[in-house]
């Protein structure tokens, strides 16, 4: 099966491609059409089976259907800043052609920046809990 075969935008399809992807994994295979359907998912593989995209792209098609709004669509929680900048990373490729706006926020750095790229609007957030909860307390954030 190819990516273009299971109900992505073409604007994602496009972007995986230019990632270098051609044929989604097993895992991506199964979950994609299950969460484009609006289906809940728990799915569990080894690292670098690509898990992070099985549940990225459809977020991405989702959220390019909607609404642009000044408070995040989308929320994305890591356990670690690491994996929340892979994550943000991730989403950047991935939505390289399309005209969503994300962030990352975590822990260990000032506030001041993150707030003032939340400030700016955005459709997706990835962030750990702590520092989530911190923009939350002081109101700089809105889910």
């Amino acid at each position: 099966m190819q990516f273009d075969k299971l109900g992505l935008r073409p604007e994602l399809v496009r972007a995986v491609i230019d990632a270098g992807y051609s044929t989604p994994t097993p895992v991506q295979e199964r979950a994609i059409p299950l969460t484009l359907d609006g289906r809940d998912l728990i799915a569990c593989a080894q690292t670098g089976t690509g898990k992070t995209a099985a549940f990225l792209l459809p977020t991405l098609h989702r959220l390019a259907a909607g609404q642009p709004s000044r408070h995040p669509r989308g929320l994305i929680v890591t356990p670690t800043r690491e994996l929340a900048a892979q994550v943000g990373g991730m989403a950047a490729a991935y939505g390289a052609h399309l005209r969503l706006r994300s962030a990352v926020i975590f822990g260990g750095v000032g506030m001041e920046p993150q707030t003032r790229r939340l400030r700016r609007g955005i459709d997706l957030l990835v962030a750990t809990p702590g520092r989530l909860l911190d923009h939350l307390g002081r109101k700089q954030v809105h889910l």
